[in-house]
C-alpha cells in the first residue's frame, strides 16, 4: 500500500529563484518504494470507465489541483463555500473536507485519496482502516502547494502539466519578488479566529507564508506549529507595525468576535498597531488554512495593507 505525506522534507524546485527562506516542502515514505511504479503495477485495482483509477479529493484546495493538473476524480467533498469546477461537478459527493462519510467513501472501493495536510492526523486512521492508498498534499504555503503539484505529476503521470504550472509559478514570483526588494518590510501578528477563541499563525500557516510572500516579518518566527496560543501580554511585547485578522470558519461571526474582543479588552488600546490604525481583517475567500491558486489577488491584499500600493 501507497501512503504519502507530500509535505515536511525541505526541498527546492529545481531553477526557482527563492530564497533559503522560502523553501518548497515534499516529502514521500520511502519505506513505500515507488508510487509511480507501484500504481503501474497495481493489477486488483477499480477504475472508471474511461480505465482511469478511483481518485478521491476530500477538500475544494485539492480538488483545484486536480484540475489544474486534469486528474479525472471519481468523488468530491461537500463544500458550502464554493463551487466545483466544470469538469467535476456532477461527482458524487463524499461529505464535508475535515469529516468526509467514510461509508461513502468505502464503499467506492478508491485507488487513491487525495486530502490536505493539515487532516492528517484526522484522517490517516481513517484511511488506514479502509486499507486504501492515499496522499496528503502540503497546503500550508503556496511553495508547498507546488511541490504537492510537482509529486502529484509523478505520481498520476501528469509531469508535463505539472512542469507548465510551476514555470508559471517561477514566472510570477521572480517579478513579485523584483518588485518587493525594495520596501520596507513590516512587523505583523496573524491572527486567526474561531468562532469564540482566536490563536497565532505562524510562517508556517498558509496566511503566515503569504505575508512572508508579501515582506511581511511575522512578530513570531521561527515556529515550528501552523498556529500558536499566546497570551496578549507577550503579543504586546512583539510590538507589531500591523496586525491582520482572518478566519478558520464562519467568517462572519469571528470577525464581530475580534470587534468585540478589540473593543472590550483594553490592552489592545496599548498596542502602537491599533493606536495606528492598522488592523486590518483579511478577506475570509482569500485567506483560508489551505493554498489556492489565488494566492496573487491575497498578496495584493497583502500589498495594499502593507505598503498602500497594489502588487
Amino acid at each position: 500500500m501507497n501512503k504519502k505525506v507530500i509535505a515536511g522534507k525541505k526541498q527546492m524546485i529545481a531553477g526557482i529563484l527563492i530564497l533559503a527562506v522560502f523553501m518548497l516542502t515534499g516529502c514521500v515514505d520511502q519505506q513505500q518504494g515507488n508510487a509511480k511504479e507501484s500504481l503501474g503495477e497495481s493489477a486488483d485495482t477499480n477504475t472508471l470507465d474511461n480505465g482511469e483509477k478511483v481518485i478521491l479529493a476530500t477538500s475544494m484546495a485539492t480538488v483545484a489541483i486536480c484540475d489544474k493538473l486534469e486528474i479525472p476524480l471519481a468523488g468530491i467533498p461537500d463544500s458550502n463555500l464554493s463551487e466545483p469546477p466544470e469538469r467535476y461537478k456532477d461527482l458524487p459527493r463524499i461529505g464535508m473536507a475535515m469529516s468526509p462519510d467514510m461509508e461513502i467513501v468505502s464503499a467506492m472501493k478508491p485507488d487513491w485519496i487525495l486530502s490536505p495536510v493539515s487532516l492528517i492526523s484526522d484522517l490517516q486512521p481513517k484511511y488506514d482502516a479502509i486499507h486504501t492508498d492515499y496522499a496528503f498534499l502540503n497546503l500550508n504555503s503556496v511553495a508547498g502547494m507546488y511541490k504537492s503539484i510537482e509529486e502529484l505529476g509523478i505520481l498520476f503521470g501528469r509531469e508535463e502539466k505539472a512542469e507548465e504550472l510551476i514555470q508559471e509559478f517561477e514566472t510570477f514570483y521572480e517579478e513579485y519578488r523584483n518588485k518587493q526588494k525594495d520596501k520596507e518590510s513590516p512587523a505583523v501578528l496573524v491572527l486567526m479566529g474561531l468562532p469564540g477563541s482566536y490563536v497565532v499563525a505562524t510562517e508556517n500557516s498558509y496566511v503566515g507564508s503569504l505575508v512572508k510572500m508579501a515582506g511581511g516579518i511575522n512578530v513570531y518566527p521561527e515556529e515550528t506549529k501552523d498556529f500558536i496560543n499566546v497570551n496578549t501580554e507577550d503579543m504586546l511585547k512583539r510590538d507589531p507595525d500591523i496586525i491582520v485578522r482572518t478566519a478558520h470558519a464562519l467568517p462572519e461571526e469571528v470577525m464581530e468576535m475580534f470587534a468585540e474582543e478589540f473593543k472590550t479588552n483594553d490592552i489592545w488600546k496599548l498596542f502602537r498597531a491599533v493606536k495606528d490604525e492598522r488592523v486590518y481583517d483579511l478577506s475570509y475567500d482569500k485567506f483560508g488554512m489551505s493554498a489556492t491558486f489565488g494566492y496573487p489577488e491575497a498578496l495584493e491584499e497583502l500589498d495594499e495593507i502593507f505598503y498602500g500600493e497594489e502588487s
